[in-house]
């Protein structure tokens, strides 16, 4: 097996385990804010191991760079707390396909913060993968928990664009895991205090279960994501991420009894359609 190949197998894994992460939110009996903070917490001390093990280097070239991470961490927080609020709301398939038009929010920011000329093409499919979103929406009622289940996975994909746009920033001077240790680390902090505010009541399982969530499916899948990079194309690795809410769905139909209507599966495919192909045509 030559090196391409391990490459590929390592992201089908990572994404894989990705998707897989959203069930989380259906397996604890926790808050959002509290997953996400066990989930930051166990994932930022395996980061931080593995850095000191291969004696990295975990210093900052500049102060600025520091406040620029510790506002990347908040917007991770609030990313993940939004995605699994969405989850625990609505449905596994809603948070994910929401958390998936994030690329749309992506085609609009990316001219405003690197100068750069926005396509009419890049806005029809925006509106396309718009009328996916109306799709899984059966009723646009504020009091409807689906609907507010959309509303919070759209707030988590457009964090999570944002989030893209500032690592595309700082993965030039930074390596990929240095940027996430600071982020799941700054996002420890922020969300610590909500540990006092809510007292939750931990069970053992609860415990185990966010430390597979922080090891297993946030630090060990992030690596594995990094490493496969190395000799594949950010291309062929997007396109693979697709797969990612298909295999969380799949799940959550065996592990949580979710089947998802047939409108969620024709918003999903207008989604994912459309965000397959502006991923293609990028390139």
């Amino acid at each position: 097996m030559d090196m391409k190949d391990k490459s590929l197998i390592k992201i089908h894994l990572a994404v894989f385990l990705f998707g897989i992460s959203g069930l989380f939110g259906k397996l604890l009996s926790l808050s959002s804010i509290i997953i996400v903070l066990g989930r930051v917490f166990f994932s930022s001390i395996f980061l931080l191991g593995i850095m000191l093990y291969f004696k990295k280097d975990i210093k900052l070239k500049c102060n600025k760079d520091y406040f620029y991470l510790v506002v990347m961490g908040v917007i991770l927080a609030i990313h993940w707390s939004t995605f699994f609020a969405s989850i625990q709301v609505s449905t596994v398939a809603i948070g994910l396909l929401t958390f998936s038009t994030f690329p749309v929010f992506v085609t609009f920011l990316e001219p405003y913060f690197f100068k750069e000329k926005i396509k009419l093409s890049d806005i029809v499919i925006a509106l396309i993968t718009f009328l996916g979103v109306v799709f899984v929406v059966p009723k646009f009622e504020v009091e409807n928990n689906l609907t507010h289940g959309v509303l919070l996975g759209l707030i988590s994909g457009f964090t999570y664009a944002v989030l893209s746009i500032f690592n595309r920033k700082y993965v030039k001077d930074y390596s990929s895991s240095l940027i996430a240790f600071y982020e799941q680390f700054v996002a420890t902090i922020i969300l610590m205090p909500f540990l006092f505010l809510q007292k939750p009541v931990f069970q053992p399982k609860d415990i185990l279960l966010l430390i597979l969530l922080g090891i297993v499916f946030t630090g060990i899948s992030h690596t594995l994501f990094i490493n496969g990079l190395k000799n594949i194309k950010t291309q062929t690795a997007a396109i693979i991420s697709s797969l990612e809410p298909v295999y969380g769905i799949i799940f959550a139909i065996f592990l949580v009894k979710e089947i998802p209507t047939l409108r969620e599966v024709l918003g999903g495919i207008i989604i994912l359609g459309t965000v397959f192909y502006s991923t293609i045509k990028s390139k």
